[in-house]
């Protein structure tokens, strides 16, 4: 077990929220041409079943989208992950090959909606904490240079925030030295799917990425 729990404040905001934390050792691959197989075929089902205007509507994209609104951030300017990745899948746009534990998490969130973070264990320091970013607060985000994280549902250590459901910190990323994973599938609004989304990653995380004992947990 980590030491991990949800901020009361942001409770008071999000009384719904919980996380589906997945704690696993994984073996690093650049690429995986089977779970890339598994990608291309969510991605050609979503482009056939979904336009750009019934994304923001799906229930877990919604919930997500209230969660923002409520701590004081445009859902629209800082999209959450997951609405960004079924959005490029939806325009025909290459969804990004990055390596096993990121397009592992990337399947999931295009399978069930959640917003996920995947960090490399080794480089936190528990305890952590899901809070709300401080005002003029900000982190080198993966890709997108300084982004400012101040309202956005934020992940912290004893260092400092590291993650977010619109993009993660470079300091926790996922690299060919990465060894263990922290997975959260953040839920803000207790979602009767978060169980299955947890156990296809976990099946996903043995399949793909060589798990041999993961752990996985609902935080309230």
């Amino acid at each position: 077990m980590i030491d991990i729990k949800i901020s009361a404040r942001l409770k008071q905001s999000c009384p719904d929220i919980r996380l589906g934390a997945i704690l696993s050792d994984i073996k690093y691959e650049k690429k995986n041409s089977e779970l890339w197989s598994e990608i291309e075929q969510a991605v050609e089902q979503i482009k056939n079943s979904l336009n750009q205007n019934q994304i923001a509507n799906l229930l877990v994209i919604r919930h997500t989208r209230e969660a923002y609104l409520a701590l004081g951030k445009e859902p629209a300017r800082y999209r959450c992950s997951a609405e960004a990745l079924l959005r490029r899948a939806v325009q025909g746009k290459e969804i990004y090959r990055i390596n096993n534990a990121v397009d592992i998490i990337n399947l999931i969130s295009l399978l069930f909606h959640f917003s996920i973070g995947c960090y490399d264990f080794n480089r936190l320091r528990e305890p952590i904490e899901f809070d709300i970013g401080e005002e003029k607060e900000s982190y080198h985000a993966i890709g997108r240079g300084i982004m400012n994280i101040a309202y956005l549902p934020v992940f912290r250590d004893n260092i400092g925030a590291f993650g977010s459901p619109t993009s993660d910190s470079e300091r926790t990323m996922i690299t060919d030295r990465t060894e263990k994973v922290l997975i959260a599938i953040i839920d803000f609004k207790s979602s009767d799917i978060l169980p299955n989304a947890m156990e296809k990653t976990v099946d996903c995380l043995k399949k793909y990425a060589d798990a041999k004992n993961p752990q996985s947990f609902i935080i309230n």
